[in-house]
């Protein structure tokens, strides 16, 4: 089946535009998989419109004089000397004392940041982008991150798939009832996060956020999600939740660790 326009039945369009000598190859083959024009300068697009631009600091999402990057170095306070382990979703995330070599899968990767903590805890991660754009980003983040000493051990990782995680369960727990098959990747953790972008706080992010949420991406089916996850039956699914949101799905969770804000809802291997 061919790919379709990205800026097909959408308001604002979707340029890319390369600033730098440097991602002249990247801007053509990102330009091409998203079947979206090529501009040279961002003055040739009007400010409703959205540009992927590639510069010097890497690949950013413009819209007028807002610009959003995936970026971790603010993720370093967090993650270093061992600090993720004060980390809510840490708790939240372990299986059981001892275990090694766990494998997550994040089935809402957005930009990243909740797989990096997992990784910096020890799994190998999984991150499902099915967003191209938000996909895009993220994968220029990830090359840059590399780069930082600090986080370079936790971000090898992580393995970015571009595709529908919904889509990816459902398939491996067909396979997995194939005994004489094995699956590859297989998840002892899978990981949702429902809230992403809308549980941006201040009205600078909330701006920001404005900018994908004008390429009118499909909404996020949470219960869909959740019935694909269990069908996989892991060691443990863990849900992102805002603390007074209702849960996902039909079936209650075992156990929510929470916080002041949010909560994690944990549902065990049956």
């Amino acid at each position: 089946m061919a790919k379709k326009d990205f800026n097909e039945n959408v308001e604002a369009k979707l340029y890319v535009c390369v600033d730098h000598k440097r991602y002249k190859q990247d801007g053509e083959q990102l330009a091409n998989h998203l079947k979206v024009e090529q501009i040279r300068k961002l003055e040739e697009v009007s400010k409703n419109d959205l540009v992927l631009l590639y510069d010097k600091e890497g690949l950013s999402l413009v819209g007028g004089k807002l610009r959003l990057q995936a970026d971790f170095n603010n993720m370093l306070p967090r993650v270093k000397d061992d600090m993720w382990q004060h980390e809510l979703i840490t708790r939240a995330a372990k299986i059981k004392e001892g275990e090694s070599n766990l494998k997550a899968m994040d089935a809402t990767a957005g930009f990243g940041e909740d797989s990096l903590i997992l990784a910096a805890a020890g799994y190998e991660v999984m991150l499902y982008e099915k967003d191209p754009v938000i996909a895009a980003l993220l994968k220029d983040c990830l090359i840059r991150a590399r780069k930082i000493p600090e986080i370079k051990d936790m971000v090898m990782r992580m393995k970015l798939v571009e595709g529908d995680s919904i889509e990816a369960m459902l398939n491996m727990a067909e396979l997995k009832k194939d005994e004489t098959k094995v699956v590859a990747d297989m998840p002892d953790l899978i990981y949702l996060d429902p809230m992403f972008p809308e549980r941006q706080k201040s009205s600078k992010i909330k701006k920001k956020f404005q900018l994908i949420q004008k390429l009118e991406r499909p909404c996020f089916n949470g219960e869909e999600m959740v019935n694909a996850a269990l069908s996989l039956n892991p060691k443990k699914i863990l849900i992102k939740r805002p603390m007074k949101a209702e849960t996902l799905g039909d079936r209650t969770p075992e156990f929510s660790y929470k916080g002041t804000s949010i909560r994690y809802d944990c549902f065990m291997q049956k």
